[in-house]
């Protein structure tokens, strides 16, 4: 376990940890839980847990910090709710003295996930449930629970209302569909393994969006080639045709999730990967612009930074000597609360007394004070990721990841046409 978790009691601890959806989880397959504010967790993959734990010290700082491992059982709590728990491995109970609950609940103090006697993998009634949050918010006032719900998850772009009350960040818990979907095919399969396997284990994983208050979230796949070495030949033909019919064939990257804060509105926009994969060249060039635009201005503090990190990283992999990180994401993160606009020409006193209701994109006559962290760029998903020093892949590869090296460099390109366009 890593020394990040600080000090806890094993008594405290072995009560076991409440997995909850990770909310900010805008692309992948795999199920992403968060563990407490600062730590998320997945099902452990051999390949990506060895990933981890051989990464090269330059890849560090592009990718979430590995904090360990953790065994997840599936339970059913005295009121009859099923939910996913956290415990240390066995024998792991030494290293316990390093880990930090301060926002973790023992198992005696779970919060509900549903009401009483209510079980949370029955997929109608979670879809119900879901589509009555929705109605509520956004005041959809025709067809049945049951359509809502199908329309809900065939649509490849949406918006939703976040309520002006209170934090915004407060707001996000009910709103992604993707971490919604991703969550409940997990606890499905989990189920239907239940009779045969009730232990399984998790890696404990930097949460990147705890830094930000409202996180803006862009998931792009990246490489011409997304299949492994081992895999099938169905596989490995339907994962060509996905590369061909996209983006990722033609440059080398496409969209394969992303959630924007729009701070005209007090909207959140969600696009999937379904949509991702049918843009142009041009279509991904648009979905870029829109993810650095918060529907009054676009972003364009936090083009020099992203450049400056996604140039610094492609320097890192060209320099990798066989590693091939077939499938994996590349995550571009920034905080879309929204700043003051302050005028060319304001006085120091007058400042303080500038609000955010004040904003006007017109004409440029504002010059935007930025943040301390703009922007994040991380690599993650190793599940197929391949390299010589493994030991036991059939298949050795030699030099750079050239499909991903490809896409990080026209990613760049994009972008920074899109700051030169932006800035005539």
């Amino acid at each position: 376990m890593s020394p990040a978790f600080g000090a806890m009691e094993v008594e405290h601890y072995s009560k076991g940890v409440l997995l909850e959806p990770f909310v900010h989880q805008v692309g992948g397959h795999s199920c992403v839980l968060r563990f407490n504010d600062t730590t998320i967790c997945k099902p452990l993959i051999q390949r990506e847990h060895q990933f981890y734990e051989t990464l090269p010290t330059e890849m560090r700082k592009f990718t979430p910090q590995y904090e360990g491992v953790v065994s997840v059982s599936f339970e059913e709590d005295e009121d009859g709710n099923l939910c996913l728990i956290a415990y240390p491995l066995s024998g792991d109970h030494n290293n316990l003295e390093n880990l930090d609950n301060s926002d973790c609940e023992p198992k005696s103090k779970l919060l509900r996930w549903t009401n009483k006697k209510t079980m949370l993998l029955e997929n109608e009634k979670i879809s119900k449930e879901w589509v009555r949050q929705h109605r509520k918010e956004e005041k959809i006032k025709s067809h049945k629970l049951e359509e809502e719900f199908e329309w809900l998850k065939k649509s490849e772009v949406l918006y939703y209302t976040v309520e002006k009350k209170g934090n915004v960040s407060s707001q996000f818990k009910h709103h992604n569909p993707w971490s919604m979907k991703c969550h409940q095919q997990q606890l499905q399969r989990m189920k239907e393994n239940a009779k045969h396997r009730n232990q399984y284990k998790f890696i404990l994983l930097e949460n990147l969006t705890s830094r930000y208050e409202v996180p803006c979230v862009l998931d792009l796949k990246m490489g011409t080639r997304q299949h492994g070495d081992d895999a099938s030949e169905e596989k490995k033909a339907n994962q060509i045709r996905k590369c061909q019919q996209s983006t990722s064939a033609v440059i080398g990257v496409r969209v394969c999730g992303m959630q924007v804060y729009q701070a005209g509105t007090g909207q959140l926009m969600f696009m999937n990967k379904y949509h991702g994969r049918k843009l142009s060249v041009q279509g991904f060039k648009e979905a870029l612009y829109q993810f650095f635009h918060n529907g009054k201005y676009l972003r364009r503090e936090l083009f020099e930074s992203v450049i400056k990190k996604l140039t610094e990283l492609k320097s890192v992999l060209e320099k990798q000597e066989s590693y091939r990180f077939y499938s994996s994401s590349l995550l571009i993160i920034y905080d879309g609360k929204e700043r003051q606009e302050v005028a060319v020409d304001s006085d120091p006193e007058d400042l303080e007394d500038l609000s955010e209701e004040s904003s006007d994109e017109s004409a440029g006559a504002y010059a935007y004070k930025p943040t301390a962290s703009t922007v994040d760029v991380r690599m993650i998903d190793f599940a197929h990721t391949t390299c010589k020093y493994y030991g036991e892949d059939s298949v050795v590869h030699e030099g750079q990841d050239t499909g991903y090296v490809f896409g990080l460099q026209n990613l760049i390109d994009i972008i920074k046409e899109i700051r030169d366009e932006s800035s005539e």
